[in-house]
């Protein structure tokens, strides 16, 4: 009995396309001004991308931390600007939310980002939170 033969099959003519990392960046995003911030965390619990961190205050006091946001992440909802109950997070048009981030921002735990880049924030450490348990990658 003959083995069967395998037919070679040739590669595609176009290349596939990769998927693209974010469809579109959202025409505002949400920036804290830290000067307002209590870091109540109300913003976290509405969150529904996890985007907001909270950064520990000074010598780790609970009662100076504040909230900080990865523009990277945010997709625009300003569900956080609704709740925020002491109305200190505004929705910045996207060419403007990493200047206006730099200047608000007070202390940070994204240095690397490149809205930080130049800024006199002081870099704060990560505070765990009841959703971030442990520091979640690349903060």
């Amino acid at each position: 009995m003959p083995e069967a033969q395998i037919p070679q099959v040739s590669p595609p003519a176009k290349p596939v396309a990769a998927a693209p990392a974010r469809k579109k960046r959202p025409r505002e995003l949400a920036v804290v001004n830290q000067d307002g911030c209590t870091g109540c965390e109300v913003c976290l619990e509405v969150c529904p991308v996890d985007c907001m961190y909270v950064v520990a205050g000074p010598e780790y006091d609970v009662h100076k931390k504040v909230v900080e946001i990865d523009l990277d992440v945010c997709i625009g909802c300003k569900l956080c600007v609704k709740y925020c109950p002491w109305e200190t997070i505004e929705m910045v048009n996207s060419d403007q939310a990493s200047e206006v981030a730099n200047d608000w921002t007070l202390r940070t735990v994204l240095p690397q980002k490149d809205w930080m880049q130049g800024s006199s924030a002081e870099v704060g450490e990560f505070f765990p939170t009841v959703f971030y348990g442990e520091k979640p990658e690349g903060v």
